[in-house]
């Protein structure tokens, strides 16, 4: 059986570089009890903000310092602990960390409260008179806009407390799939056994060539879920209850309005996508028949998704893929795309390795006070490379936004979030079905570009999206959300989705939610669909030459969350408003599917 290595076996070059955060777990610790001691410091600006501008501004800076720090004491603990969820002691550090930020928030919740108090009027008195509070016109504005659903100073603090409570049920699944779960090994058609692990599954897998492995694998993957799908249903329908409440708490009339409203996004957007998702549906089902009849299948099947059409496998070391990814993008100028490389090869950005106990999955995480970091498994091939190109693509996006913004806007939503992480796969792919000659590279990259980010991305996330919505709306009706209503509303889903020419296994892929746990954030999945529409929108104007596009796109990378999500994209030159941008990308996708059918005769 092959072997994953243990998390102290693996090497510290390809790891991400804690030690430029807090030197050691003591430091974190001191750091840890030295912002619960300051919460009184923060406590004692309560009630007194609308004392003067000076005193308001005072307070600001005061709730400031201590969220940041907050920010990188917690980041800490989850990304130390999602790169080794065996180990016990990052494990208690979560624990500890989310323990804090329930203090904080809810020490600094009397914030918003105390400004509606003050008053829009007051307030804009005191921003013209004062350029340091002129700042947070923006952060002011939204505030005003949300008045509606801001409670009383005694109600947002309890609201505040409940963060820790709401947690639980996604902690306690992360736990239970990433360090408890452990899975019956595949076989391959030979009779030797793979090890199946969270962070081998997709990214090896699924893509393997052998059938047999991919059967196994997806089967004892979703068997263990199957296993203890009453746990996981109970976790995911709790977490939907959490939103429920929160939802009636702040007076909104549905769950989707009331994560929507954030964002100040309208719920066209959302039902915009899912329209023209359903109305695309046919394309996806061209590419089902055209990838069983590549892989010569009688019938073709959801592990069968990311099985590689190419005859040869085309390895790409990590270095290699930093080349390839510094290249394509350099069309943003030379201080992106060194600014980039350092992050990769020098400063350590990048925990890459693959080794026992690592969460599944990839994401970008860190604070204004430390790097971008990104956690991924990278297993030398195409795949990897454009995982990690996505990835980038968050991290360049945070480390513009923190330098160019104030605290205040130093964040961005995750509604513009996926825009710039699928922008830079598809300035890659563009780059690259350019420049490259080898016919197995051209069809593996166009392979992960389908079965891999788009598959993800614009099948997965919609039809997640989809299941999302109506268990939402069961639960807003106050109906049960037990483990085999999830299941089967699943498999109905994906069985529309896939047409009629896919097997469903409907057990199994009626479990494919309890693999997400993108769904314990409420409306986050359809963003992704949004996101990477938006990218393709941005990607061609500057593929076409677009005077001024590589300079727009770089100042929404800068503008973090200065100005509402919408209005920051329409500056850089899409309108996620209408319709347009998604057909555009279902547009791409049939180019990639005609070159692929191309290439494969």
């Amino acid at each position: 059986m092959a072997k994953i290595p243990a998390r102290k076996q693996v090497n510290k070059k390809y790891t991400w570089n804690a030690e430029s955060v807090f030197k050691s777990t003591k430091d974190w610790e001191a750091a840890l009890k030295a912002a619960i001691d300051d919460i009184p410091n923060v406590k004692k600006f309560e009630g007194k903000l609308g004392t003067s501008p000076e005193t308001l501004l005072e307070g600001i800076k005061a709730i400031e310092d201590i969220s940041l720090r907050m920010q990188t004491i917690y980041m800490y603990a989850q990304f130390a602990y999602a790169v080794d969820t065996t180990n016990q002691a990052a494990a208690g550090m979560v624990g500890k960390a989310q323990g804090m930020a329930g203090q904080v928030a809810a020490a600094i919740a009397f914030l918003n409260p105390e400004l509606l108090y003050i008053g829009r009027e007051k307030l804009e008195g005191w921003m013209n008179g004062n350029d340091q509070l002129a700042v947070y016109r923006q952060s002011i504005d939204d505030l005003f806009r949300q008045q509606a659903h801001v409670r009383s100073t005694e109600v947002e603090e309890i609201l505040g407390m409940t963060a820790e409570a709401f947690s639980g049920p996604s902690s306690s699944t992360s736990m239970l799939v990433n360090a408890d779960f452990k899975f019956t090994p595949a076989t391959d058609s030979k009779g030797k056994k793979i090890e199946v692990t969270q962070g081998n599954f997709y990214s090896t897998l699924l893509e393997h060539p052998d059938r047999k492995v991919r059967q196994s694998a997806f089967e004892n993957y979703h068997d263990k879920h199957i296993e203890f799908k009453n746990t996981l249903a109970t976790n995911l329908a709790t977490s939907i209850s959490a939103n429920v409440f929160s939802m009636r708490a702040r007076k909104f009339d549905t769950t989707l309005s009331a994560s929507l409203f954030n964002n100040n996004v309208p719920e066209e957007v959302f039902h915009n996508l899912i329209n023209t998702f359903q109305k695309k549906l046919p394309v996806w089902h061209r590419y089902f028949e055209i990838k069983r009849k590549a892989l010569k299948l009688k019938d073709i099947q959801y592990f069968d998704i990311w099985a590689p059409i190419a005859k040869k496998r085309v390895p790409v070391s990590y270095e290699k893929a930093v080349d390839h990814i510094s290249d394509s993008l350099a069309p943003l100028g030379k201080e992106y795309v060194e600014v980039m490389r350092q992050g990769c090869l020098k400063d350590r950005w990048v925990d890459s390795t693959v080794n026992l106990g690592k969460m599944n999955g990839a994401f970008s995480y860190g604070s204004p006070q430390t790097h971008p970091f990104i956690m991924m498994s990278y297993t030398d091939d195409i795949g990897s490379m454009s995982t990690l190109a996505h990835e980038l693509g968050h991290s360049m996006h945070s480390y513009l936004s923190w330098k160019n913004q104030p605290f205040a806007y130093s964040g961005y939503s995750l509604f513009v979030a996926e825009v710039a992480s699928n922008f830079n796969q598809a300035m890659m792919r563009g780059h690259l079905l350019k420049t490259i000659k080898d016919k197995n590279f051209l069809i593996s990259l166009i392979e992960e570009a389908i079965s891999g980010n788009f598959f993800r991305y614009f099948f997965q996330m919609p039809t997640l999206a989809r299941f999302e919505l109506e268990t939402h709306q069961r639960a807003e009706r106050g109906e049960p959300l037990t483990a085999d209503a999830m299941q089967t509303l699943m498999a109905d889903l994906f069985t529309e989705g896939f047409g009629p020419k896919v097997k469903i296994d409907r057990p199994r892929v009626g479990m494919v939610w309890s693999t997400f746990s993108h769904l314990f954030a409420d409306y986050y999945v359809y963003q992704y669909a949004t996101g990477i529409s938006g990218a393709h929108a941005l990607s061609a104007r500057i593929l076409r030459g677009e005077p001024n596009a590589a300079q727009d796109y770089l100042g929404f990378l800068k503008s973090g969350s200065s100005a509402y999500p919408l209005d920051v994209l329409n500056k850089a030159g899409v309108d996620l408003r209408t319709p347009q941008a998604v057909e555009e990308t279902f547009a791409v996708m049939e180019g990639y599917i005609d070159r692929l059918e191309e290439l494969i005769g």
